[in-house]
């Protein structure tokens, strides 16, 4: 099976990650860090891939998180 990318974008007015895959009809979630939206994850996306009617091959499925985190960092002001 192809790997699963999911992509994960810090909501800044929620102050959660946000999840999404194109690979997995379905995956929608958020969590407030990294580590706990990843544990969800690999809970999820068996279960989804079973939704589906998709069938892995062996017991393992290759999965890359991709995170994009923007923000703005204050500077001293020059004169």
């Amino acid at each position: 099976m192809r790997k699963i990318v999911v992509t994960a974008n810090w909501d800044d007015e929620a102050k959660v990650w946000v999840a999404t895959s194109e690979d997995i009809q379905g995956l929608a979630m958020e969590a407030k860090s990294c580590d706990a939206l990843v544990k969800k994850l690999m809970v999820v996306i068996p279960e989804l891939l079973d939704a589906n009617g998709i069938e892995p091959t062996g017991n393992q499925v290759p999965v890359e998180v991709v995170s994009k985190l923007s923000m703005m960092a204050k500077v001293k002001a020059t004169a």
